[in-house]
């Protein structure tokens, strides 16, 4: 028996391997950075693996493109926010200081 991800199966790609699907990087977005991005990117994670099978070679890649970009600027997102609300803290905690 022949599965798609196996070397000299017809149209599929060099390799065989199917596309990273870059779960780990949406799960640790999604606890970390942005939530709805990091979902987004989960969702899209999961899909590469069970479209690579079914011999949707470039879906597969195409879904793991986007989980990468979904997991990137979720992480982006999340730095953003951080970095803004420390220097909201240091703005406030300058204000209080030089109201004493």
């Amino acid at each position: 028996m022949s599965y798609p991800n196996q070397p000299g199966v017809p149209g599929a790609p060099a390799g065989g391997q199917p596309p990273a699907n870059n779960l780990v990087w949406g799960i640790l977005t999604t606890l970390f950075c942005c939530l709805p991005l990091g979902v987004a990117s989960i969702v899209f994670a999961a899909q590469v693996n069970g479209k690579w099978a079914a011999g949707d070679y470039a879906g597969a890649q195409e879904s793991a493109d986007k989980a990468r970009k979904f997991a990137m600027w979720g992480a982006i997102a999340g730095v953003i926010v951080i970095v803004l609300y420390v220097i909201l803290i240091v703005i406030i905690g300058v204000g209080a200081s030089t109201n004493n």
